[in-house]
């Protein structure tokens, strides 16, 4: 068995995944847009060319996502969680994240965490980042 998120958007997937795969380090495996595919006809002409699926691998791991068809409510119950090992790739990281995000707890260190921060991306989507302590 295999669990993996699946993040829906309002229309920036495609942007949304590009800035995920380069502040990440990981590689868009897929990305398709309605347009061109048996489900164009089904989709309405000004979202035909939003992004239908996209897969993200990164380190073994994989995220995936798609534009809503339709009115999109913001995410609730949930956050993405990395988990990372060094302190400066985390802080490296999360800064890159929280350019137009809301940061609802500032990467700091915690009594379990070498550093710890949630935020809010810009496209919506939850995030908790933890990185482990030193050994």
């Amino acid at each position: 068995m295999k669990l993996n998120p699946y993040l829906n958007f309002n229309g920036q997937c495609e942007e949304a995944f590009k800035f995920y795969e380069r502040s990440l380090g990981g590689k868009i495996e897929y990305m398709a847009t309605y347009a061109g595919t048996p489900s164009e006809q089904h989709v309405p002409p000004e979202q035909r060319n939003k992004i239908m699926h996209a897969t993200l691998l990164l380190d073994g791991h994989t995220l995936q996502g798609a534009d809503a068809l339709g009115p999109q409510e913001a995410p609730k119950g949930f956050a993405v969680a990395l988990h990372l090992k060094d302190p400066a790739e985390a802080e490296r990281i999360f800064n890159e994240f929280s350019e137009g995000a809301t940061v609802q707890m500032p990467l700091q260190q915690t009594f379990w965490a070498a550093r710890f921060g949630m935020l809010v991306d810009r496209f919506g989507i939850p995030w908790l980042f933890n990185c482990e302590p030193a050994s």
